[in-house]
């Protein structure tokens, strides 16, 4: 059997087809645009998003001509916390699909009357502008069309999960998995489905929230020219890299793109007093898998900030950092706050910097890059450190994402933190661990570099991150 893997993330959108080896047969992908209107707001167009989803099923179906036959399920992995507003009458979306990385309603978050153990305890997340609660607020209080939806009764509001499923159903099925459903604020991690009490508090109308279900399940029928694919799976984007390998003890999965997400995979849901969050995995039925996981905003995201202060592409900043990495000796500090300060931190409100301070308006750009990407190894081993307090050992991290192509980037993180890193034979991770959920007898992905703490670089490099943490702490 084939399996295909639909992959929707912040630049594009992609339709894999894997065969019975684990080979890809078939690879279509569409970018779509990131809109930014105004500080702090990121956004998508609903109606450009799902034309690129079925543009993907096309290219692929066209590529495969009678060999779609051999498809015989499909997965869905998304952004998962990245949310919108529709009518659950047609389908017609009423707000902009909003970013991850939108943190309009930050300031509204603030001064909400809510304590951030009480949202913590439900849910294992902070109270953070990033994940969907403060968004589908906003949509209700500044949108008309979505106050007007509500007031008939035909508003629905959600991940973008639940809307693409019920496009690709033909709004047959209004419903949502535990993986973009508990990244929204109001999903109860004990309950497993959404919290009345934080709805009431957030002032989110439970009745407009799609169903909560197991991630596999019958969810749509997707056309690919004369034929029919069931879609078996729906789940989150980083939720299911950790299912493209082998379950391996002691051993956390670490991607590298816009943001970055370290997680270590567990049966038994997590503390999360380190700061750092307990996340769902997966859903089966009454099974159900959790990982522990640090968020950082500023990956990818730090080196477009410093590209864009410099007025130069991210292409160009990207092409020169090998260079950089290996010439720059001794870079600034620099307090990556880009979309603000996440695990194991949460200042949101923090703003990025260098140290000394007088680096922000340097002209040496080699030394600012590599100052942003040892801040990214310093942001990975805190996170790591923090998950060690919390009685979780990491032997080995395997890493993915576009920045995992970084060769200084991935010894850093082994230099600071002190443990193995190898890096996976196919970086782009989602698409293959959803195809694996859909389809078991897939092939586990293998890694094709090691690197390995070097105690030289460590011993520089672990003071480096002593004065990075001393200046946080101030």
């Amino acid at each position: 059997m084939w399996t295909l893997a639909l992959d929707q993330g912040g630049h594009a959108s992609r339709a894999l087809v894997f065969d019975e080896r684990g080979d890809e047969r078939a690879n279509h992908s569409v970018a779509i645009a990131t809109e930014r209107p105004a500080p702090g707001r990121v956004e998508h167009d609903p109606k450009a998003l799902i034309g690129s989803v079925h543009a993907c099923l096309e290219g692929v179906a066209r590529s495969l001509g009678d060999e779609v036959a051999r498809i015989g399920a499909a997965a869905l992995c998304t952004q998962r916390s990245t949310a919108l507003a529709w009518s659950r009458r047609d389908g017609t979306p009423l707000s902009p699909v909003l970013s991850w990385q939108d943190v309009r309603a930050a300031d509204w978050l603030q001064k909400l009357a809510i304590a951030e153990p009480e949202v913590l305890a439900i849910t294992g997340l902070r109270r953070s502008p990033h994940y969907g609660a403060s968004k589908l607020r906003w949509c209700l209080d500044h949108i008309p069309a979505v106050a007007a939806a509500q007031a008939a009764g035909t508003l629905a509001l959600g991940p973008l999960a639940s809307w693409l499923v019920f496009e690709l159903s033909a709004g047959a099925t209004l419903k949502v998995d535990p993986c973009n459903a508990s990244r929204t604020l109001l999903w109860d991690l004990a309950a497993r489905d959404w919290s009345p009490e934080l709805c009431a508090r957030f002032g989110i109308p439970q009745g407009c929230l799609p169903a909560s279900t197991p991630n596999r399940g019958a969810w749509a029928t997707l056309r690919l020219g004369a034929y029919r694919v069931p879609l078996t799976v729906v789940t989150g984007d980083q939720s299911a890299v950790p299912f493209a390998f082998d379950a391996t003890p002691r051993r956390a999965y670490l991607t590298l793109g816009t943001g970055a997400f370290l997680q270590q995979p567990l049966d038994a849901r997590p503390s999360t007093d380190t700061g750092l969050l307990a996340s769902v995995l997966w859903q089966d039925g009454d099974a159900i898998r959790y990982a522990l996981e640090g968020t950082i905003n500023g990956a990818g995201a730090a080196l477009a900030w410093l590209a864009e202060r410099h007025g130069v592409s991210e292409e160009s900043l990207l092409e020169r950092l090998p260079r950089w990495l290996a010439e720059v000796v001794t870079p600034p500090l620099f307090v990556n706050a880009v979309g603000g300060l996440a695990a194991p931190y949460w200042r949101p409100t923090l703003e990025p910097k260098f140290i000394p301070e007088g680096f922000i308006g340097a002209s040496d750009l080699g030394a600012q890059a590599v100052a942003v990407i040892e801040s990214i190894a310093f942001l990975v081993a805190a996170n790591l450190e923090a998950m060690r307090v919390s009685g979780w050992a990491v032997d080995e991290i395997v890493c993915v994402g576009g920045l995992a192509r970084l060769d200084g980037l991935l010894q850093r993180i082994a230099d600071v933190a002190g443990v193995c890193l190898r890096r996976a034979a196919q970086l782009e991770a989602s698409a293959y661990g959803a195809a694996r959920l859909a389809n078991p007898a897939l092939p586990p992905l293998g890694t094709d570099a090691e690197f390995a703490p070097d105690g030289i670089r460590r011993r520089e490099l672990r003071g480096r991150y002593a004065e990075w943490l001393e200046v946080l702490r101030r």
